[in-house]
């Protein structure tokens, strides 16, 4: 297929059945500009396909470049700019980091249509160093470095530091992975750790010996994730992942006993403690201690509105904010 490609051509995928090899076609359309789709055996071939020329014969714009205008970005997802069909659309969603705000910046979306290139231009866009205005940015763009980082493991094997960001990233986003199947727990001082087919491989203690500390895993999980090509669970997970290199907006989240999600933070109830997925002993910030409901939580609240949203969680709470953190416990019997 390489020595076949053409410049400007498309690759557009299609698995018919589990009987198929999803690492092969999910790597023919990847480094062709296309997508790979499944059609399982509960689905309909022809409506498939049918929406998907419905989708291609009216291509909008092709070849698409982004000038960011003086902004340092990187992991920009897609990492590839797709085409525009009609009827749909493109988000781009990364990180950028510069020295300072940056304001009345311009920007420039260039492609082809027809064959003719055009250009059209963006103005008086900010990039503010900190902002506190869309909170679930921060989640939207770590679910889609997941499935960026899985369709790595399984085109090109599992690596330990591709496991270790995905775990990290999970845990402290609250995504579910091949690797931290965790949002749905009985027992909230537990991980189930699963293969992509939900299988529990290992269970481990989230409670290290200091109360509330949160500890990435220590051993490796099951190698299943890379070995999965073929079968109804290779194909599961190869449609899991696509979803989450392409998800635009998240979904609503079910609310469970053992975790919440809190203007942008992921907070873990351990040992009846509402744990920050941030919080790590061994970093040994700076650490305020405070009595719920005392003067001092008081002051604190009106000194920093956002973080009465955290200590609503309950009256023990531990939270990392600005550099510190602040542990509450509760008032004595």
């Amino acid at each position: 297929m390489r020595k076949a490609t053409k410049p400007g051509v498309r690759l557009f995928t299609f698995g018919v059945g589990y009987d198929v090899n999803t690492a092969l076609l999910d790597k023919l359309a990847a480094e062709n500009g296309g997508v790979a789709d499944y059609v399982e055996p509960k689905e309909d071939l022809e409506v498939k396909v049918s929406n998907f020329f419905s989708k291609v014969n009216y291509p909008v714009l092709t070849d698409l470049q982004l000038d960011m205008g003086g902004a340092q970005t990187d992991l920009i997802y897609p990492r590839a700019i797709p085409d525009v069909f009609r009827g749909s659309q493109v988000t781009l969603i990364g990180r950028y980091g510069n020295a300072a705000d940056l304001n009345s910046i311009q920007m420039e979306l260039i492609g082809k249509a027809g064959g003719a290139s055009r250009t059209y231009t963006y103005t008086n866009l900010s990039f503010p160093l900190r902002s506190d205005a869309n909170e679930f940015l921060p989640r939207l763009w770590a679910t889609r470095r997941v499935g960026w980082l899985m369709e790595q493991v399984r085109t090109n094997g599992e690596q330990k530091e591709l496991r270790d960001e995905i775990v990290d990233l999970g845990t402290r986003y609250g995504i579910v992975t091949p690797y931290t199947s965790y949002l749905a727990l009985e027992d909230a001082r537990e991980i189930t750790q699963a293969t992509g087919g939900g299988q529990p491989v290992q269970r481990r203690s989230m409670s290290s010996g200091r109360p509330g500390a949160l500890n990435a895993p220590s051993s490796a999980p099951s190698p299943r994730v890379a070995d999965l090509v073929t079968g109804a669970e290779a194909v599961q997970l190869s449609k899991s992942t696509r979803e989450q290199k392409e998800v635009a907006r998240l979904k609503d989240d079910t609310r469970t006993d053992a975790v919440r999600r809190v203007a942008g933070k992921t907070f873990y109830l351990l040992d009846g403690v509402w744990t920050d997925s941030e919080f790590k002993a061994e970093s040994r910030l700076p650490e305020t201690v405070l009595v719920f409901g005392s003067d001092e939580y008081f002051a604190l609240l009106k000194q920093h509105a956002k973080i009465g949203s955290y200590f609503s969680l309950g009256e023990r709470v531990v939270v990392v904010f600005e550099g510190r953190v602040y542990r509450v416990n509760a008032t004595a019997p």
